[in-house]
């Protein structure tokens, strides 16, 4: 038991588990259907944009943490042809579950002025922001009911009603330090999220909002991002001391495995096609680490034999961290964290063109991008 909280916390276990034959998916109310139990990127392929996300004007947007401001791409003619001011510390943009408004989240370190500032993607004009406590991070219960804003500095889940941001009620996750990341599970009952700066995993109920329990990472001791394979029975979680990702059964809720990347592993993104996971290794296991690292790339991992298959270096060295894919699944977007740069990485060859930005940008968003609904993050759709 910890902390008299009445939670058991699981120790990594080394053996995978069985899991049954997968049949339909029985989702909570509300949830959109899963289209296909062996891919929950199926409906996120390059054909799949909804009419009204057609419409929105083709941008990528990058908040800059240090810089308090958004720079805006024109990903034709990969330049900055925006720039906004907006509260202190962005650290992510992040699509709403309708997909009709980018939010991005302020928290505003080591102060209690944190906000959201909504940005219209039609438009590519932000509005006016709503006072939020602490938004480092935010996601969407999978029927769009609720926002979670990952308070992470509170070490606590507010969930708020997804248009207006008023607070619902809170889950307290007291062992969880540094909570930041999360993925759900297939049918949106639990969410896995990360604590960075505790070396292990809080898992969520999300109907009942409740606290389930922890999972302690071997050998690692920095999760950050996470991502479900395409059946969802894995979950890959990125681990910036490990360097490489675990991969854990959510349901039993146990360590499986662990795949090495490369130094200061960080965001992990799916292909279009999904068949492949995008893994940026940010060049350095600190926090604020230099720029140019010779040990920032990018690994490839396929899916289907959890191998890395490919792996692409950063010219002149840096510090991949956080992005995304774009529609069509031709590049790959990712913020250079401490060089103050975007890449834009050709997913056939790793080629790779580099943009100025503002400083130490952070969790970039790719707009439109196909798919029924958001999740959250930086754009993970379903």
């Amino acid at each position: 038991m910890l902390g008299g909280c009445g939670l058991t916390v699981a120790h990594a276990q080394t053996a995978p588990v069985p899991a049954p034959a997968q049949s339909a998916v029985q989702t909570i109310p509300g949830m959109p259907p899963v289209i296909d139990p062996h891919n929950i990127y199926s409906e996120t392929r390059p054909s799949n944009i909804a009419p009204e996300v057609a419409k929105d004007l083709p941008r990528i947007y990058v908040p800059n943490l240090r810089s308090a401001d958004v720079s805006v791409i024109d990903p034709a003619t990969m330049t900055v042809v925006d720039r906004f001011p907006v509260g202190k510390s962005p650290q992510h943009v992040v699509p709403s579950w309708d997909l009709r408004t980018l939010w991005v989240t302020n928290n505003a370190e080591g102060t209690t002025n944190g906000s959201l500032t909504p940005i219209d993607p039609r438009t590519g004009k932000p509005g006016q922001a709503i006072p939020v406590d602490d938004p480092y991070n935010m996601y969407f219960t999978p029927d769009g009911k609720e926002a979670i804003v990952v308070a992470e500095a509170r070490k606590r889940l507010d969930f708020r009603d997804p248009h207006t941001m008023e607070l619902h009620t809170s889950v307290e996750t007291p062992e969880c330090k540094g909570v930041n990341h999360a993925e759900f599970s297939i049918d949106g009952r639990y969410a896995i999220f990360t604590c960075e700066f505790g070396g292990m995993l809080a898992k969520v109920d999300t109907v009942n909002h409740k606290l389930i329990g922890y999972l302690k990472l071997t050998g690692g001791g920095m999760p950050q991002d996470i991502l479900a394979s395409p059946d969802a029975k894995t979950f890959y979680v990125a681990d910036m001391h490990a360097d490489g990702v675990f991969t854990v059964d959510g349901d039993t809720f146990t360590q499986t495995g662990f795949i090495h990347t490369g130094v200061g592993t960080h965001g992990i993104y799916p292909s279009r096609d999904g068949k492949f996971m995008y893994v940026a290794n940010r060049g350095s296991h600190k926090i604020h680490g230099p720029p140019h690292s010779k040990d920032g790339n990018v690994s490839v991992i396929d899916f289907a034999t959890n191998q890395v298959v490919k792996t692409w270096p950063i010219p002149g060295g840096g510090s991949p961290d956080m992005g995304n894919v774009s529609a069509d699944g031709k590049l790959l977007w990712l913020s250079g964290r401490f060089d103050d740069v975007v890449y834009a990485i050709d997913t056939d060859t790793g080629a790779m063109k580099i943009i100025p930005v503002g400083a130490e940008p952070h969790g970039l968003t790719v707009w439109p991008q196909p798919g029924r609904y958001s999740i959250g993050h930086t754009g993970i759709l379903r």
